[in-house]
């Protein structure tokens, strides 16, 4: 499985404006209108990294939902994570 790095991984990131990298993770948090909003929100979440068989890191503070992308296996950030991260954003 290929990581981005270097020059790749700015190229990605740029595409997805309202994301950063932090401590080698692909993260964003989303702020819902409370706390059942973001309930809902993580399950969406839930059944997106279901079906893409690979699963964020989710923080919940009340209506804040942090996400943190990163592949394991391989050791850093992939086209797993970008892809994710980009069907997350069309959920909000």
């Amino acid at each position: 499985m290929y990581q981005y790095s270097g020059p790749e991984l700015a190229a990605r990131l740029s595409t997805l404006p309202s994301w950063q990298v932090e401590n080698g993770e692909l993260t964003r948090t989303f702020v819902l209108k409370d706390f059942r909003a973001a309930l809902r929100f993580v399950n969406r979440v839930g059944d997106l990294a279901e079906e893409a068989g690979h699963h964020p890191d989710i923080d919940i503070r009340y209506n804040r939902v942090r996400l943190g992308l990163i592949t394991h296996d391989a050791g850093g950030l992939t086209a797993k994570d970008f892809d994710l991260a980009t069907a997350v954003d069309k959920l909000s």
